[in-house]
């Protein structure tokens, strides 16, 4: 039985052979308003001192500050509480700002005034709560200073061992997004592609050349026939290139009008897709359509010929009738299929590749790179295809993110031990 090998070790032997060491950064302890501390991190922080509102308590002799995230029923703020001597401060006696730095040097500032028995900062703060912080205070005329880092979802790895574990990038931009239909249906011959072959004149067999699953040439004798009436002997040519797939009687038999062939032409294909009568309106022949084995094996580009109204007494199901080419023998007879059609076509703004999604806590997010560090974007999405994912916020356009073997990358982070710590 072959052992299970997870993707981290994967990622790790591609490092290994690569002559390259992982280097984990995923993330950085965190304060009530931080992320989670992680053991393995060699980078990480020690743990910090949590204040009575299990925020990071920040101190200089008998001053502190205790800098928390609330977000319960609201949008993440930062909150600070100030203390002297460990009892708590009128906020409108302190003044405090902060400024955070983000992977990519970009940096965003905080004012606070005095709510209740704190201080709020006057904007919120984006996921993902990842950053190197400075804290400035005043209090009775003195000003105070802290700096830390605390980091969730980010990990740092070698471009050469990234490269080796087949991690890819792109920028994020503008894509062409497609509002498709799907369709399930069925490779079929077409009319032409299947002939019965039968005598020409009643009489006797006297030779039979093919058995079933015998390729024929068009004009090749597949038998010989004495007709009863004059007791001279005809041949029965091939009617077109293909294969014998029915074959009826045997030399010294009878050739009525029943057929002693069935000969089809596996490159004579079609498929064809049931169609809601709901959907009709939408689908029209001309319109490109994805055909694919319902295994993902096979796939190609065609277009719709018609659209079949049903048989009477029939169901109510339309058919699109679309063409496939035998393609090496991709496709067959019988074969199950899909069908996406594209109904309408629209670029937008921004889209990243649907592969690069991944889950991290309860978003989706793909990963950003910057220099070798990798960090999550928490996304909002808008429309989505098999190949691109519409987004409206969360990254930034021309910022580079994984595009393939992103789960490699995750499957890092979540060793780390990321957390959330709210």
């Amino acid at each position: 039985m072959r052992d299970h090998v997870s993707p981290l070790a994967l990622l790790r032997a591609a490092f290994v052979a690569a002559g390259l060491t992982l280097t984990l950064a995923a993330c950085g302890e965190d304060n009530h308003a931080g992320h989670g501390h992680h053991g393995e991190d060699e980078h990480a922080e020690e743990e910090f001192e949590r204040g009575p509102h299990r925020g990071r308590m920040l101190r200089e002799g008998n001053f502190a500050v205790e800098v928390t995230i609330f977000e319960t029923n609201t949008p993440p703020v930062f909150r600070t509480y100030a203390y002297v001597d460990d009892k708590p401060v009128d906020p409108k006696q302190a003044r405090v700002a902060m400024a955070v730095r983000r992977l990519g040097d970009k940096v965003d500032r905080f004012v606070f005034a005095p709510q209740g028995d704190y201080l709020q900062a006057q904007s919120s703060v984006t996921e993902p709560h990842s950053f190197d912080v400075s804290v400035t205070a005043e209090y009775g005329g003195k000003a105070y200073k802290w700096t830390y880092a605390t980091y969730e979802g980010r990990t740092t790895i070698a471009r050469a061992a990234a490269d080796a574990a087949g991690v890819k990038v792109e920028p994020a931009g503008p894509a062409l997004i497609d509002e498709t239909l799907d369709l399930t249906g069925r490779v079929e011959l077409l009319p032409e592609g299947r002939a019965e072959v039968r005598a020409w004149y009643p009489g006797r067999i006297v030779a039979m050349t093919k058995v079933i699953g015998d390729k024929v040439r068009k004009g090749e004798t597949l038998a010989r026939i004495e007709s009863a009436a004059s007791l001279q002997t005809y041949a029965i040519p091939a009617p077109f290139d293909g294969v014998v797939a029915e074959r009826s009687g045997s030399p010294g038999g009878v050739a009525g009008e029943a057929p002693l062939y069935v000969v089809v032409d596996g490159s004579k294909l079609h498929a064809e897709f049931a169609l809601f009568p709901q959907d009709a309106a939408k689908v029209r022949a001309g319109q490109k359509i994805k055909v694919m084995s319902v295994t993902g094996e096979a796939e190609t580009t065609s277009t719709i010929v018609t659209i079949l109204s049903p048989a009477a007494g029939d169901s109510p199901m339309l058919r699109a009738h679309v063409e496939v080419s035998p393609e090496n023998g991709t496709w067959w007879p019988g074969m199950g299929v899909r069908g996406l059609v594209t109904l309408a076509s629209e670029e937008v703004p921004l889209a990243v590749r649907t592969q690069a999604l991944q889950r991290f806590r309860d978003f989706t997010v793909v990963y950003a790179r910057v220099g070798d560090t990798y960090e999550v974007r928490m996304l909002e999405l808008g429309r989505q295809t098999p190949e691109w994912t519409e987004v409206k916020e969360g990254i930034t356009p021309g910022e580079t993110y994984v595009t393939e073997n992103a789960f490699l990358i995750r499957a890092d982070v979540e060793k780390s031990g990321a957390s959330h710590d709210h």
